[in-house]
């Protein structure tokens, strides 16, 4: 009996795979059509001469990421180049203080 109903739960998960994978099929049919975009969308597209003088110029904004990428590689190789003059210097000392009390 219980192999009865094992088995109408495995074509019952069957069916519902199934009837999942046509919804997404009609669904990406549904998506493949262009639609024009209409006369409010299209105002809303075209340039405005009002936000002309807005408009970043392509050069500069790349140049301008380009010396913030460079200052942050900068920025970070300090940091790093401090950190690892702390640990020698620590690591120095460290050494030291254990000779100075052996020594003693």
């Amino acid at each position: 009996m219980a192999f009865l109903l094992n088995k109408t739960g495995v074509v019952s998960h069957f069916r519902s795979h199934i009837s999942q994978k046509t919804e997404d099929a009609l669904s990406l049919t549904r998506r493949a059509y262009h639609i024009e975009p209409g006369p409010r969308e299209k105002a809303l597209l075209a340039a405005d001469p009002a936000l002309k003088r807005f408009k970043s110029h392509k050069k500069s904004v790349w140049r301008l990421k380009r010396v913030a990428d460079v200052a942050t590689i900068v920025v970070v190789a300090g940091c790093c180049y401090e950190i690892y003059v702390k640990a020698v210097m620590r690591e120095e000392a460290r050494k030291q203080a254990e000779a100075a009390s052996g020594s003693a």
